[in-house]
Order: structure tokens, then sequence, then C-alpha cells
């Protein structure tokens, strides 16, 4: 039997895109290669572990999502729907018997019946699901792609932080106007606080 798994990163972020990668292999081979939830690994184990799993899995693909798309469908709260719309792409270019999502739905049942409808395919969502293989490789994946998509954004903007709200390197960034607006997600609170307190330079 065929497994693939689903995850993304940078879905939190206020600059720079998501990632969402599929990844569909042999369940011992990838384990065997260490991959586990990119979360918990350094950027020098993840980089390590990229070619790995792009050299042992049958499938490995990925999707890049724009802020001004992430804008789109977040104004109107169907980020989710998103997610579900690009993944149900993914799985057409991996075949597999099964896929397992990380879910962004609290409740993954949920999540798992909108998939399999717009898919067509088998797919089980969970909370947490990087204890599956195939999953934890994918989010490997993704990490992997949007962090060199953040370095490009850097090397031409200068040094923003993360990217994420928490940071404030990269609130001092947007601030400043030091980022460029097609790399900002404009629908996010972060960003709409920030003009509200008349701080942002961004327009």
């Amino acid at each position: 039997m065929v497994v693939a798994g689903i995850d993304e990163a940078g879905r939190g972020p206020v600059v720079g895109p998501m990632v969402l990668a599929i990844v569909a292999g042999n369940e011992k081979a990838l384990r065997a290669l260490g991959v586990r939830d990119s979360k918990e690994l350094s950027r020098k184990a993840r980089e390590r572990l990229y070619p790995l799993i792009l050299k042992s899995a049958e499938c490995v693909n990925y999707v890049v999502l724009e802020p001004h798309v992430i804008d789109e469908w977040a104004a109107s709260h169907k980020l989710n729907l998103l997610e579900a719309e690009e993944a149900a792409k993914l799985m057409r270019l991996c075949d597999a018997d099964v896929y397992y999502v990380d879910s962004p739905d609290p409740k993954p049942e949920r999540f798992s019946e909108l998939l399999s409808r717009m898919s067509g395919r088998r797919v089980v969502a969970m909370n947490k699901a990087e204890r599956v293989p195939q999953v934890a490789a994918a989010s490997i994946v993704a990490k992997v792609v949007r962090d060199r998509l953040v370095d490009m954004l850097r090397s031409e903007m200068g040094d923003f932080g993360s990217g994420y709200p928490s940071d404030s390197k990269t609130i001092s960034a947007l601030r400043s106007g030091k980022i460029a607006v097609e790399c900002i997600r404009h629908s996010w609170g972060t960003l709409k606080r920030l003009k509200g307190d008349g701080q942002s330079m961004v327009q």
C-alpha cells in the first residue's frame, strides 16, 4: 500500500509565502532517515534530510502560496478551504492509496470529509499528524522550501527577522516600511493593529 503525507509550513507568518508539500514513500525507509516534525529539527538537520527524502520517496511535490493569494482567502475566512484545494491538487500529482494530512481544522474529521469530497481519494486528517513518517517528511520539505524563499527575500530587503507576528524585528521592519508590500499578508491582524496605531509604513 502506498501512503502519502501532506503538511504545510508558514501558515502563521505575516511576511512571506506558505508552502504545502506532499511526500509519498515507504514508512520504514523514511523512519530510517530519522524524519520527524520539522519544528523539532534544527535548520541544519532539515537541510541534511531534504535531499535524502527526495532520493528515498516515491513522489515529492509542493506548492507555494504567495501572500496575495492567502489574503484573498483569509479575508473571507476560507484559509482552510484554500489549503484543502491546494492539497487536492498535490494529491493528483502523487498517487497513493491513502493520504495522511496534518489538519488545519481543530476537528480533523471535518477536514477529512472536505478533502475526500474534493479529491475523491481516501484521506485521514489528524491533529499532530507528523507522527506519520510521510507527513513528517512533508513538513520538512515544506519548511526547507519556505526557509530558502524567505532567505531570498532577506537578501533583497535585509534582515526582517522570522516574519512571524511575535518577532520584534519583523514588527520593526513593518513599521519602517522595510518589507515590500507584495511580501506582506495584509489581511493579518498584526498589520491592521499597526495601521490602527499609526505605526505602519505599509500602504
